[in-house]
């Protein structure tokens, strides 16, 4: 008798031992991810306010009415989310570069260099496009078009290990375990704990912010052109006909052909051209270096084709190209006039203008100032103090 309560004493000690291991190895699950990382457990949110508000967006005149995905319509609480994500180098993996380290306000959304570093140091190989007017972007996105979408373009620097070199489960315990975004999130998108917060809300969120950065419509050109409030130079005007292929009070202009690509209100067509600055033949073609938009399309026929950008403040975007080639607007013409490079799939409107007996289209030293003079018109100085643009850090 005494020997069976022995047994059956060991076998409940052995039971509850068994248990303990088991919930403790249980517990130990829960408390990291895969990769090993500690994470916090999930933390209640439904004691923070819900409440969106649409978020209304001043457009410039000439400028049309903006497209939204259903999925993800701008708030004032996702812009302010996206604002603070787009500018926290806390999506980076050591936490020294944020979206906006490419993309600063002060150079219209990029950095003013012909190349950027990631947090190792290491240059990507095309330049840092502004990002200001994407929300009217509707055939892809980048210098090749690979994103069909501001919410996938964001998904991709954070993994790139020549950018922010993070992983994205990284990034959503960071955010998780955050004494701001918790809150931020909730109040964005409703969520109920913070292990709701996910990649995709937070790239929803960023490219909310990325689609409300808009053109402000206060450059001199905007003023006389939409407004018609004062007047242009006579070398601003005479650029501008240039620019336009338009006739000067009667007096023949050579066509530059200019407004082809970058086309009103936000002078680009958003397309995607050869421009001419690469040489090369249907033999040599895929021994370039870079071929545009062909990374995006396998399409040999989109070999050395680029997405247009946009002219506005193009004064304060140098350097110029996708691979920021040239340093000033000056140079830009010089290559236009007559840099062109010959190859298959050079854009039939892109031609060298330097042959004198060429009237219609012979380019003059003063022809090119006046075109440079134009394109300072489209400046605009007060984009630059938007609060709403402004790091929230």
């Amino acid at each position: 008798m005494v020997s069976n309560i022995i047994s059956l004493n060991n076998r409940l000690i052995f039971f509850f031992i068994f248990v303990g291991v088991l919930l403790s190895f249980i517990s130990c699950k829960d408390d990291e991810d895969d990769g090993g990382m500690v994470v916090s457990e999930c933390v209640d949110l439904t004691d923070i306010a819900f409440f969106t508000e649409k978020k209304e967006l001043a457009l410039p005149e000439g400028f049309q009415p903006i497209n939204q995905p259903l999925d993800n319509e701008m708030t004032v609480q996702g812009v302010l989310l996206g604002r603070h994500l787009f500018f926290d180098p806390i999506l980076s993996a050591d936490s020294t570069k944020s979206c906006g380290s490419c993309h600063g306000v002060d150079g219209y959304f990029t950095d003013n260099l012909a190349t950027s570093p990631g947090i190792d140091g290491v240059r990507g190989v095309r330049s840092a496009m502004p990002l200001v007017d994407l929300v009217y972007s509707e055939n892809g996105l980048f210098w090749d078009g690979r994103s069909p979408s501001l919410e996938r373009q964001a998904l991709l620097p954070v993994e790139d290990p020549i950018e922010l070199h993070d992983t994205w489960d990284n990034v959503e315990a960071k955010l998780r375990r955050s004494d701001i975004y918790p809150a931020l999130f909730r109040k964005a998108f409703g969520i109920a704990e913070t292990c709701d917060i996910t990649r995709d809300l937070a790239t929803k969120a960023i490219a909310q912010f990325e689609r409300s950065i808009i053109s402000m419509g206060n450059s001199k050109f905007d003023r006389v052109f939409y407004k018609r409030i004062g007047f242009l130079s006579d070398s601003e005007e005479r650029g501008k006909r240039l620019f336009f292929d338009e006739d000067l009070g009667g007096q023949f202009l050579p066509d530059a052909e200019c407004f082809h690509c970058h086309s009103l209100p936000i002078f680009t067509d958003n397309s995607y051209r050869n421009n001419g600055l690469t040489f090369f033949t249907e033999d040599t073609a895929m021994d370039i270096e870079d071929k545009g938009r062909y990374e995006a399309t396998k399409e040999k026929r989109d070999i050395g084709l680029f997405r247009v950008p946009s002219l506005r403040n193009v004064e304060f975007t140098a350097p110029y190209m996708h691979d920021g080639r040239f340093e000033t607007l000056e140079e830009v013409l010089d290559h236009y006039i007559c840099g062109i490079q010959q190859s298959p799939t050079l854009d039939v409107l892109v031609t060298n203008h330097c042959d004198p007996e060429d009237e219609i289209l012979f380019i003059s030293e003063q022809d090119k100032t006046d075109i440079i003079a134009f394109l300072k018109t489209l400046s605009d100085t007060t984009f630059f103090s938007n609060p709403e643009y402004q790091s929230p850090f």
